[in-house]
């Protein structure tokens, strides 16, 4: 097994329930890939069984040439050399310096090198000087590039990243991204990444997995990924909210974007001419009432389908223009709104939610 992460007929079930299907995937030493897909297609999942983190039901996992046993007790030093940034931070309430330097002190590095790593590992996420800073008073973004450092600065031969970017704005995405991209330059770690954004995969993977119901259903380089026509884009990835329209650059320093006649969307983007954009559904908060909002984007519309997904709920949101949004909620948040089939409600996102595709 030349490949650093080979799996065949990967499976993983839980309480019955068939998550991963028969996954079968190479990837080689200095690859960056990126696994795509929607909620509950089992990217999470199959990101933590590659940290070593979940035994599959059955099926092989091979890292570095070797078939992974998960009974053998030194399973942990596997692991070292792997580092996983969950989606949402896992931070100490201590310093930035003390969050970062955790995963060295355990390794029994010197106190010496812990501060030339922690150094060069803040620059490169542009955290110098919060080396005192608190970890559990840092910016949403700050964290995240705290996360990303925490993993990084172990020089992990293998980085799985879940949603690093989600519910950033462009300055912290623009951050991260350039890290990674300069960690994938050096070309010594294979990088694989979970995410939503068709873009942001785009520019920076070599390859795109798509993940769909368990099953990995296509694998393209990056620069085909959407030279598939739209409708079979959203098929097999089973994305919502793609929509193609003219974009207009604003005296702002943003887009408009003309769906139709009716239905006009304001982007973070700077681009003009014809355009597809994607707007994922988890970044569309659904409002009862029109309320003050920071959001470049508002619209007043009709709940027309509501259906379970597991532990979410998607909503479709049918506004002026005849389009249609879906939204993504808990089902905490359909009860206590009283949501249902006719509903008028507003839905509002960013303009960094929306993503040229």
């Amino acid at each position: 097994m030349s490949a650093h992460v080979y799996l065949r007929d990967l499976s993983k079930e839980f309480s019955g329930k068939i998550v991963l299907n028969r996954v079968n995937l190479s990837v080689q030493y200095g690859d960056f890939l990126a696994i795509v897909g929607p909620n509950g297609a089992g990217k999470t999942t199959l990101l933590r069984i590659l940290d070593l983190l979940e035994k599959p039901t059955s099926g092989e996992v091979w890292l570095n040439g070797e078939k992974i046993d998960y009974s053998r007790p030194d399973l942990y030093l596997l692991r070292r050399k792997i580092g996983f940034a969950p989606q949402r931070p896992i931070l100490f309430n201590a310093s930035v310096f003390d969050n970062v330097a955790y995963g060295l002190k355990i390794r029994g590095l010197s106190s010496q090198e812990i501060k030339e790593r922690v150094k060069s590992t803040l620059e490169l996420v542009q955290l110098s000087g919060f080396e005192k800073r608190n970890a559990l008073k840092l910016s949403g973004g700050e964290a995240q590039r705290v996360s990303l450092a925490q993993t990084l600065v172990t020089e992990p031969d293998l980085l799985l990243l879940d949603e690093p970017t989600a519910n950033l704005d462009p300055r912290n995405i623009s951050i991260v991204e350039d890290a990674l991209l300069e960690i994938n330059r050096r070309g010594k770690t294979t990088i694989i990444i979970a995410s939503h954004d068709l873009q942001q995969v785009r520019s920076l993977a070599q390859r795109i997995a798509i993940l769909n119901r368990g099953r990995i259903i296509r694998i393209v380089s990056s620069n085909k990924i959407l030279a598939e026509p739209s409708d079979e884009l959203s098929e097999y990835m089973r994305l919502e909210n793609i929509f193609s329209g003219f974009s207009k650059i604003t005296k702002h320093g943003t887009s408009i974007i003309e769906i139709n006649e009716e239905l006009r969307i304001e982007a973070s983007f700077i681009k003009s001419g014809p355009v597809r954009v994607y707007v994922p559904p988890e970044s569309i908060t659904i409002l009862a009432e029109k309320v003050p909002t920071s959001a470049r984007n508002v619209f007043e519309g009709e709940i027309t389908e509501i259906s379970d997904q597991e532990n979410t709920v998607k909503i479709k949101v049918r506004v002026k223009g005849g389009r249609e949004f879906t939204v993504q909620i808990t089902r905490r948040s359909l009860k206590e709104m009283k949501l249902n089939f006719g509903t008028r409600v507003f839905i509002a996102f960013k303009a960094s939610s929306v993503k040229l595709i």
